[in-house]
């Protein structure tokens, strides 16, 4: 692979001058594909850009925060590269990045970046929905949502998901009457339960709610539907972990990585006992599926699947220490061809070289955290989730990840007071 350029103007009365940030050679990538077969070469124009950008008229989302407008390519807030009417690989990757830390209040900011890619699927039914800021209750810090909702059979579960799923859970919380960890836990399983009622309401034409939708898409179009949820809500004390589905949440602590989930597999042995004990069976067809048809044995949505698989989440609550380093939470996309502790080395290595005592401290000899002030730092570290962000989804494509790929990844090393 090839190195990788971003350049990021500097604004706001900072200087005009370019900040330039060079990525070595990933060596693992191993992008060098085969050419394609003289069969293949009339339908070049229908095959999916691997970086998830329009390719004629084939569908793209964005990755940010969730704006209204439709984009040819996933956003970036604060790192965009230059256009330019000849795009390079690295370029377009760069060009990938989402990043809106700066939506966060400022008493309480939290630096963070997101990508999504269609990656080689032809379809695009992954969604990331961040929130920063989501919910605050009174006399606390604010709490900051961030989730991946990785969609089968279609993508307007997940969408549902990415628009609805954070307001139904700020409703839940609200109406806690302590902030106890069993009543958090509470609120957040109402939550998924009522997304999942709304995604067993809804059909593939958009229309959500009673009375049922009449129209062509109805039916088993839309029963066959549904999404993954991995949800982190990030306090400046604890990390609340929800997981329905195979999506993951991975914490980079101590250099170490820490799985905060668990994939549902239908072949994980309490799961099966569940599917079994429900009725339904788990048959071995490409792997081990629900009735044959399902890889997961949790998700929103799936109508005609249940009783068998389930919205129910997997809650896990950490306390935040001072060893941690970053959160990652991503679609299978990334994690089927990744292991943890790979992604966590990535994304702590990008993290570290944003860190503004390292050059001060080796240049002067001592702790300058005063040389870079608030803002230009909380800047360098939303940039380098970014970029962190981008590595990772581009290592996932170059290890030959069929899937969409859908990364965040949240920067943990400054504790809200």
């Amino acid at each position: 692979m090839g190195a990788v350029c971003i350049e990021k103007m500097a604004g706001d009365g900072e200087s005009s001058g370019r900040r330039r940030i060079e990525i070595g050679r990933l060596e693992a990538a191993g992008e060098d594909d085969p050419p394609p077969s003289p069969r293949m070469t009339g339908k070049r124009r229908e095959e999916p850009d691997p970086f998830g950008f329009a390719v004629g008229q084939k569908r793209s989302r964005t990755a940010g925060d969730d704006a209204a407008a439709p984009h040819p390519h996933p956003q970036g807030s604060c790192c965009a590269a230059p256009s330019s009417s000849s795009v390079s690989v690295g370029e377009a990757c760069a060009r990938a990045i989402g990043s809106t830390s700066r939506l966060a209040p400022a008493e309480h900011p939290i630096a963070f970046g997101s990508i999504s890619l269609s990656g080689r699927s032809r379809e695009m039914e992954d969604a990331i929905s961040v929130r920063p800021g989501f919910f605050r209750a009174e006399g606390s810090p604010p709490l900051h949502f961030f989730a991946v909702f990785d969609g089968h059979g279609g993508a307007h579960v997940a969408d549902l998901c990415k628009e609805r799923l954070h307001i139904l859970l700020a409703e839940e919380l609200g109406r806690a009457e302590t902030e106890e960890e069993a009543w958090m836990r509470a609120a957040v399983g109402r939550s998924f339960a009522r997304m999942d009622e709304l995604a067993l309401t809804a059909c593939a034409c958009g229309k959500v709610g009673m009375p049922p939708c009449g129209c062509e898409r109805s039916g088993i179009e839309s029963e066959i539907v549904g999404s993954t949820a991995a949800v982190a809500i990030v306090s400046g004390s604890r990390i609340f972990v929800a997981n329905c589905g195979d999506s993951r949440t991975v914490l980079s602590r101590g250099g170490r990585a820490v799985p905060l989930s668990s994939d549902h597999k239908p072949d994980r042995p309490d799961e099966l006992a569940r599917i079994e004990a429900a009725g339904g069976r788990v048959i071995y067809l490409n792997g081990a599926r629900v009735h044959g048809i399902l890889a997961m044995s949790r998700a929103l949505g799936d109508k005609y699947l249940k009783p068998s698989v389930i919205s129910e989440p997997e809650i896990r609550v950490v306390e935040r220490t001072g060893e941690d380093e970053c959160l990652i939470v991503a679609s299978d996309g990334l994690w089927d061809v990744l292991p943890n502790d790979l992604a966590c080395d990535v994304a702590r290595r990008c993290l570290e070289e944003a860190d503004p005592t390292r050059e001060s401290e080796d240049t002067l000899g001592g702790d300058s955290r005063g040389a870079m002030d608030g803002r230009e730092e909380e800047q360098a570290s939303d940039a380098r989730c970014s970029l962190a962000a981008t590595l990772l989804a581009r290592l996932a494509l170059g290890r030959k990840s069929a899937d969409n790929i859908s990364v965040i990844v949240i920067d943990l090393r400054r504790k809200q007071r």
